[in-house]
């Protein structure tokens, strides 16, 4: 395999269980997550610096200001973005790196970072997409109802992703993410080194 990281952006509907199958792949496989920074307040149980780093909007727009950030979008009235440095580091270091953003996003990287590869993942169905984002209970049924307007304009970039993954059977869901980022690492973008080295091999003969 090649010895630079795959930068690999995993996004999806709310309520898609994006942020539990990145949750589980960083626990089982050795894989870089590049913390969000977001403007919106934390949920119970969440820490800056673990699941988000959380911003006042003055110093998120700071950070837009000095071009600290790969991506940024609002969503549902609130900043989201990714910080630059950190990603380019763990690349570089050989390290797989998740991103889990949201689709505006996700595109903006592609302009900068063409190598990305990205993934949406998605219920089997869109009434599974309702069951799930009630169930959690963390929202109202008013903000329920916007994100599933919200869903139903974003099923329209579905086809600008690379790769489409059904989040059905969550274990399954997992182990198929997983093995398709092995498996990027096997694309010619990604073997450009070892391609040149066989080529100077055989030169040498």
């Amino acid at each position: 395999m090649s010895d630079r990281g795959v930068l690999t952006v995993i996004s999806g509907f709310s309520g898609a269980g994006k942020g539990t199958v990145v949750k589980q792949l960083l626990q089982e496989y050795d894989y870089g997550l590049s913390i969000s920074a977001t403007t919106r307040s934390p949920r119970e149980g969440e820490q800056d610096g673990r699941e988000y780093f959380f911003k006042t909007k003055e110093e998120f727009e700071k950070m837009i200001r000095e071009h600290q950030l790969i991506e940024y979008a609002q969503y549902v009235g609130n900043y989201y973005g990714t910080p630059k440095e950190y990603v380019v580091q763990q690349l570089e270091q050989g390290k797989d790196v998740i991103l889990e953003i949201e689709m505006q996003g996700a595109l903006r990287v592609r302009e900068i970072l063409p190598e990305v590869n990205l993934i949406f993942l998605t219920p089997p169905t869109v009434d599974e997409l309702e069951r799930r984002l009630v169930s959690r209970g963390t929202e109202t049924a008013e903000v329920i109802r916007e994100r599933m307007a919200r869903a139903k304009e974003e099923s329209a970039y579905m086809k600008e992703y690379d790769y489409v993954v059904i989040n059905d059977d969550l274990d399954e869901c997992v182990e198929n993410v997983h093995q398709l980022i092995r498996s990027l690492h096997y694309k010619r973008e990604q073997q450009e080194g070892f391609i040149q080295k066989i080529k100077q091999e055989f030169e040498k003969r």
